[in-house]
């Protein structure tokens, strides 16, 4: 364990606000507000850490609604360690539902929860997360306001079954769209099928964003070994709630905050792991706004370099055949951080959040099911991770290598006299609805060597950056057996997906990148080997349509609909910088550096 020097109770930040003889008015109006329910002046004067508990579960949150209860059991643990729990709300957000995306969330709730952190009374605080992006505001958070803080996570739904067949949460939904496309199912009989894949409380129990952003904040060193995937009906997800609530009280006495373990090491050690799982390809985005909030810079560059290499361990769809449970019980992320320290790919004295190293918690690691959890010689691919495109129509853009189909391998990368390349018409879209009513409009001459583009879908056009790149062909070719072309986007697109886009281009269309100067009909070449995009229209041409773009007023996209969305479009970095607000990564430890001021 730590070793750190212990603090004394006088040290607590809370006594700045319930003990401070030199301000007795403020002190008493602080006290005698919280004592209106029942709170007693014993516990909020004799030295207890008061502990936070960020509440992301709610109606509108499903995915983490059940942390409604699972906070009662982090309170227990809270109380056991001689703390006071107080939970409050983090502002919701809901992957699915939330319009025009939840992108737009994750900024808000973390300028929610810094101001919460920084302006009362708290010592410490859990951090519940769930679903896709409340693990990436909570961090962002943790690392800006730099109180000790524990992250826990809601886990995964159980296996979702039809028969006996697997049915994965999101992943289904992409194979059921072409289905229905196709003919085979009814629009009752897709919804009836996509129902199957959310069987119990918890997030996707496919490796999509939810999984490996907890999974990421497991690797990061901020929650518990072992937590991150525990299905969120199991008992032991109870158990980790428990110890979760101790932990917290125990890291304000040792003073172990986020930014002693969100480091350099940390982040290298991340995006390693997120190659080995498969990770989403929003993994990148958050995990580099976490890491700017942090001080660490980490860039696109730095996902190729580390993680490309890496070979893909986790048989967990969209990537593998697997889901949640199996994982978990095959030794969840633990197992996989074990083959990769053995290979030497991972920092094993980075400090996580326990106290211990990286190395000392798996030790005595090992993969359980080895289907399940590959060995690291005899992976499902050997080379898992994402490559940052560069080219003529963006300064970079990912594409995660892990889901390549054999197909789409078969039908684009294995020419003889061009490996890992190809070349086709494009036809381009300007955001989701322009797809929905064209793509299976005859004129556009859609083929099976035909790329697909989707612009004004970033963080500024659409707002927000939407999962809208992973487009499928019209209805004539899903008729015809082809189910995949290739896409290209300006927008993300669902960690559930299996296909394998070139997503979240930067510049974006809508803050004038060569993307907004592409046509239908132009000619496109990717090259994976070089890893280079280019459009293949001369470059007087394209100076000429940039020109009368500026001409028109620029690439348009849709209004402010929203206060917060004009504010956050004025503020928004592209994707590749991790889709922050501009400057707020200045902010950083304000808990000690900048102490709120006085009320009263």
């Amino acid at each position: 364990m730590s070793h750190r020097p212990r603090l004394t109770p006088d040290q607590l930040r809370s006594r700045w606000w319930f003990d401070n003889p030199d301000h007795p008015g403020t002190t008493a109006l602080c006290i005698e507000r919280y004592m209106n329910y029942g709170v007693t002046l014993d516990e909020l004067t004799s030295g207890k850490p008061i502990i936070g508990i960020a509440q992301s579960g709610s109606d509108l949150t499903p995915c983490n609604r059940h942390h409604i209860e699972l906070v009662k059991r982090v309170k227990d643990g809270i109380r056991a360690a001689g703390g006071v729990p107080f939970e409050f709300p983090l502002h919701p957000i809901h992957e699915n539902v939330r319009r025009p995306t939840a992108a737009l969330d994750r900024n808000l709730a973390y300028l929610g929860l810094v101001e919460v952190l920084h302006g009362y009374p708290l010592d410490g605080v859990v951090l519940t997360t769930g679903c896709d992006k409340t693990t990436p505001a909570c961090l962002m958070a943790a690392a800006t306001v730099n109180i000790p803080a524990i992250v826990l996570s809601g886990g995964p739904m159980l296996n979702g079954w039809r028969g006996n067949e697997r049915v994965g949460s999101g992943t289904i939904i992409w194979e059921l769209r072409k289905r229905l496309a196709a003919g085979d199912i009814d629009y009752t009989e897709f919804l009836a099928r996509a129902t199957d894949s959310a069987p119990s409380v918890g997030h996707c129990n496919t490796m999509g964003t939810a999984s490996t952003m907890n999974s990421m904040a497991e690797a990061l060193g901020m929650s518990l070994p072992g937590s991150a995937m525990i299905p969120g009906p199991y008992k032991e997800r109870s158990i980790v709630a428990y110890q979760t609530g101790e932990r917290a009280v125990e890291m304000v006495w040792e003073d172990l905050r986020p930014l002693d373990i969100l480091t350099r090491q940390a982040f290298e050690n991340a995006v390693v792991v997120c190659s080995a799982l498969g990770g989403s390809s929003n993994a990148p985005i958050h995990v580099n706004a976490i890491a700017r909030h942090a001080g660490v810079e980490l860039d696109n560059d730095d996902w190729q370099r580390l993680g490309h290499q890496v070979p893909l361990l986790a048989n967990v769809m969209p990537a593998g055949a697997y889901l949640g449970e199996e994982f978990h019980r095959a030794g969840g992320v633990p197992a996989v951080q074990r083959e990769l320290l053995d290979r030497g790919l991972l920092h094993g004295e980075a400090l996580t959040i326990n106290g211990q190293s990286l190395s000392d918690n798996v030790s005595g690691q090992q993969t359980l099911d080895e289907e399940v959890i590959r060995r690291f010689d005899n992976p499902l691919v050997q080379h898992a991770g994402f490559l940052n495109l560069k080219g003529n129509l963006f300064e970079s853009a990912l594409m995660k290598t892990s889901v390549i189909s054999p197909d789409f391998r078969r039908r684009f990368l294995e020419n003889p006299d061009d490996p890992e390349a190809f070349e086709g018409r494009v036809v381009v879209f300007d955001g989701s609805e322009d797809y929905h009513a064209r793509i299976d409009d005859p004129a556009l001459e859609i083929d099976a060597n035909t790329i697909l583009i989707m612009r004004g879908a970033g963080p500024v056009g659409h707002p927000g950056g939407a999962e809208v790149v992973n487009m499928q062909p019209p209805e004539a070719l899903i008729r015809q057996g082809i189910d995949s072309l290739p896409c290209l986007g300006d927008g993300r697109q669902s960690g559930t997906s299996g296909s394998p886009s070139i997503l979240n281009a930067s510049p974006e269309a809508a803050t004038g990148g060569p993307l907004a100067l592409v046509q239908t009909g132009d000619r496109l070449r990717v090259d994976l080997a070089r890893c280079e995009v280019r459009l293949m229209v001369d470059e007087q041409e394209l100076a000429a349509r940039r020109q009368q773009l500026e001409a028109n007023g620029g690439y348009p996209y849709p209004r402010h609909q929203t206060p917060w969305q004009e504010i956050q479009r004025t503020l928004i970095e592209p994707l590749d910088r991790g889709m922050t607000l501009r400057g707020a990564d200045a902010y950083r430890d304000v808990a000690r550096q900048s102490p709120p001021r006085d009320n009263h």
